[in-house]
């Protein structure tokens, strides 16, 4: 495996780094770190993958070097760890009251369609 640089905090890892699984296998590229801001802790990792965005929890990542971020469960199961992210604008507008207004407005419609 390559010289991967020295190990760094999580607030210094940049965007486009490499993700790789404990076995070397490349699973992705960090979009965002997460952090809980209140407290400074380090919360995961947000990956670009080919399946889309991602999300590494904090104790399933191994280690974070320069130029890559080491997960600790092999290629094969990286299914099982990563999480789906959905976007943070959708989860925040989701509940708002203009798009439970929508999607009333749209089921009324979807009804006098089905009707006619």
């Amino acid at each position: 495996m390559d010289d991967d640089g020295d190990v760094i905090g999580f607030k210094v890892l940049r965007r486009g780094t490499v993700v790789r699984s404990a076995d070397g296998v490349e699973i992705g590229t960090v979009r965002r770190v997460d952090e809980i801001v209140r407290e400074h802790l380090f919360d995961g990792i947000v990956i670009d993958t080919a399946d889309g965005k991602r999300f590494i929890d904090a104790p399933e990542v191994a280690r974070i070097q320069e130029r890559a971020v080491t997960a600790t469960f092999p290629a094969a199961e990286a299914d099982q760890h990563l999480q789906p992210v959905g976007s943070r604008v959708a989860a925040i507008a989701q509940n708002t009251t203009t798009a439970r207004r929508l999607k009333r407005l749209s089921d009324r419609a979807r009804d006098a369609w089905d009707r006619r």
